[in-house]
């Protein structure tokens, strides 16, 4: 039988298949249906800064509302925010002593940068990583890309600052020179970068005129922008790749690792399909390894990178040609 096992982060996956941060890793009882499942690792639904602030400002709202004085800010800054992270240090903890596989904490970044003594909680509570999710929209027009940039890299260092643990990072594909910024984030100390982030997408319902949500879950479609940026990057990052977003079966998972990743991580097709998804994408990849010949995922890992592919210029064509020429 082939080798299916990976290393990850520094972390040995048995398969490359992780169940990705989401509702069906937002409990004990998801994450050991996970690895029942056949997952090689989970990461842990993100505690959110966003809602330990929305959190800490309703809490602060309804105390002005009752006539209570606010000189014990510190106080409910302590409560709720206290609150939330043992909340979420519970779950590590639990997950960690009911499964074997490697479990994966993920904070979601914002710019107030609080949330980075979290990390060594989660460090502390038995997190094999962590999985720092970021992205900052560019609405703010008073905010350059150079400002914006520049807080990955702060947030990062004092991140690692506070951990000995493997720590990665989940970007989106919207950087003004993109390829730059992935060479530059592979090489400040995390170890492993994750390609792409999907985002909260907005739509409009046109009859009661209101903002709505669109679809959250991702379609096969939309594998191919990571697998672009994994196999142009492959070999020129100082880290491992991991593919996200667009991942469904065994074919999107060979895709990947031929372009270059180390592991993928699959969330919309667990929904669909359940957890034990994993298991037949793992049997699939067997049986196309031996159709092929591979022992292990090192033999065929980046195959169909550029820096492995004779028509290089390939990877980066942007407009049609041929396509709707008829």
């Amino acid at each position: 039988m082939p080798d299916l096992s990976t290393s990850y982060m520094g972390l040995t996956l048995a398969n490359p298949v992780i169940a990705g941060s989401s509702g069906l890793t937002a409990t004990v009882d998801g994450v050991k249906a996970a690895e029942a499942g056949g997952a090689g690792a989970v990461v842990l639904k993100s505690i959110f800064e966003e809602e330990i602030a929305a959190d800490y400002e309703g809490t602060l709202a309804d105390a002005k509302a009752r006539g209570m004085s606010l000189e014990s800010y510190d106080y409910y800054d302590y409560e709720v925010r206290g609150d939330r992270i043992a909340s979420y240090v519970e779950l590590v903890s639990g997950a960690k002593k009911a499964v074997r596989i490697p479990v994966i904490a993920s904070i979601n970044c914002t710019y107030s940068h609080e949330w980075v003594t979290f990390a060594k909680e989660l460090e502390t509570a038995g997190a094999d990583g962590i999985e720092l999710n970021m992205f900052f929209l560019p609405s703010d027009l008073k905010r350059s890309s150079a400002e914006r940039e520049k807080d990955y890299f702060d947030i990062i260092e004092k991140v690692l600052a506070q951990v000995r643990i493997p720590v990665a990072l989940k970007i989106s594909p919207y950087f003004s020179t993109l390829a730059q910024m992935i060479q530059r984030l592979s090489r400040t100390g995390v170890k492993a970068l994750v390609l792409f982030n999907r985002f909260y997408a907005i739509d409009f319902d046109i009859e009661k005129l209101v903002v709505t949500a669109s679809n959250s879950l991702s379609t096969p479609a939309e594998l191919a922008g990571p697998l672009r940026w994994i196999a142009l990057m492959a070999r020129r990052v100082g880290c491992d790749l991991a593919a996200a977003t667009g991942v469904h079966d065994a074919a999107g998972m060979i895709k990947s690792i031929l372009a270059g990743a180390r592991a993928v991580q699959v969330v919309s097709s667990m929904y669909r399909s359940g957890p034990s998804l994993a298991q037949e994408m793992t049997r699939e990849l067997s049986a196309w390894m031996e159709r092929h010949g591979f022992r292990a995922l090192g033999d065929f890992r980046g195959r169909m990178s550029q820096a492995e592919s004779e028509d290089p210029a390939v990877y980066e064509r942007v407009q049609f040609m041929k396509h709707f020429g008829g």
